[in-house]
């Protein structure tokens, strides 16, 4: 793949209507993950629920999406990419505006799950958009993407604070009211895109985890997303702040998550390996989850911040595996890896707080640092099997790192790479 940061700034920020339509509505896609969290105290307040329950509002998010994740491919290679992302939008503003007028943990935990849907099947779609629509090549439609996922991520928590501060509701229905300015924009900028000459089936995702080198990339995630949705979901609690306060420490967070995402990485890789990066930054993140556990207030803090850092070079390194490991098509195969390591982002939202029910604070953290641990195991014993295998590589440390051809069909070279 052309180095993305060889893109000129012209060619990156001279794009067509569409695409700056399909990246700023991404943008709000992503805001949508991390808008909950300066909020979580608040809506366990309002709503009189303990940690445990108010957690669930990422537990069903994410075990729809997971679910999803066999179904979004099914659908775009159907109904085209444009009507998908509308699709998507839509429900997303349904849910999102329901989500603002529960009464009980029971109504938002379920419009939660709707959120999810119509969130798993605008992201799965819209990469493909942007490469199929942007000016420059895939290497400066790749960037935006990018870019989008990480501004996302970084300003869902401070509108989640700036919101949240007056009312824990408003958050929902100031994402339904982006969405909806989303969906007008693709609606009147979005030309339909090309539909894949071959359509996907339901069960290709599963069949795909028969590579070895898929299977062992979306085990060795799995075990990831349980460390880094735990950090997400459980810390809020742990750090016990205002909307304001912790919506600039998860800020910072998601700042540290884009640029290490997009900037570090993959000169980390250039220098290193994409393996031995990997699964050194697994390791530091587990030493940062423990020191989040049992350090005091302000190491809780500063080690939330910092791991954002790891989560960013993860994330890169986890999707470049999950795209070139194997041989199958890589939406086939990004949708098999994300039904897998969706599931542990469900998993930590629900077991983090339990968890602390039967033991202490400290322990979700220990667990959490075990299973960081347990994916940096699974990239040393099946390094083989993930090294990837084009032939076009950038040989570094010891480990080849893929270049990506330029698609030859943007939908049906598109990558689910939800939440990256």
């Amino acid at each position: 793949m052309d180095d993305p940061f060889d893109a000129g700034a012209g060619s990156l920020l001279r794009q067509p209507k569409a695409v700056w339509a399909t990246a700023g509505a991404s943008v709000v896609a992503f805001m949508g993950i991390g808008l909950v969290d300066p909020i979580l105290p608040s809506i366990a307040q309002g709503l009189d629920a303990t940690a445990s329950q108010v957690s669930l509002l990422f537990t069903s998010y994410f075990l729809i999406t997971a679910i999803a994740m066999l179904v979004t491919g099914f659908v775009s290679s159907r109904i085209g990419g444009k009507k998908t992302l509308l699709l998507g939008l839509a429900l997303v503003v349904v849910f999102a505006g329901l989500a603002g007028t529960s009464n009980s943990v029971a109504e938002l935990v379920g419009f939660r799950a709707g959120w999810g849907l119509g969130n798993a099947l605008f992201v799965s779609t819209a990469l493909a958009v942007i490469v199929g629509a942007a000016a420059g090549g895939s290497a400066a439609a790749i960037l935006l993407y990018e870019s989008a996922l990480g501004l996302g991520m970084a300003c869902g928590p401070l509108l989640g604070a700036l919101l949240g501060d007056a009312s824990w509701r408003y958050p929902f229905f100031g994402t339904a009211f982006l969405m909806a300015v989303g969906f007008l924009c693709i609606t009147a900028f979005l030309k339909e895109q090309p539909r894949p000459a071959r359509k996907t089936s339901l069960l290709d995702p599963i069949k795909a985890l028969g590579h070895g080198g898929l299977a062992s990339a979306a085990v060795s995630a799995f075990f990831y997303n349980y460390t880094f949705f735990t950090v997400l979901a459980f810390t809020p609690f742990v750090l016990n702040m205002t909307p304001y306060k912790s919506g600039a420490v998860f800020f910072a967070w998601g700042v540290l998550l884009a640029v290490f995402s997009v900037v570090v990485a993959p000169r980390m890789q250039e220098r290193f390996g994409s393996l031995n990066v990997l699964g050194g930054s697994l390791v530091l993140l587990a030493a940062d989850v423990l020191v989040l556990g049992y350090g005091n207030h302000t190491a809780a803090i500063v080690c939330t911040i910092l791991s954002g850092a790891f989560i960013g070079v993860n994330n890169t390194v986890y999707t470049e595996l999950a795209l070139g490991v194997s041989d199958a098509p890589r939406p086939v195969a990004s949708a098999g890896y994300n039904f897998v390591r969706w599931f542990a982002a469900a998993a930590a939202p629900f077991f983090a707080p339990k968890i602390e029910e039967w033991t202490d604070i400290h322990i979700p953290f220990v667990v959490a640092a075990v299973t960081a641990v347990l994916g940096a195991v699974v990239v040393v014993v099946r390094r083989k099997s993930l090294t990837l295998p084009h032939s076009r590589t950038r040989s570094s440390g010891g480990t080849p790192i893929a270049e990506e051809p330029e698609p030859r069909n943007a939908t049906e070279d598109s990558v689910t790479v939800l939440a990256n």
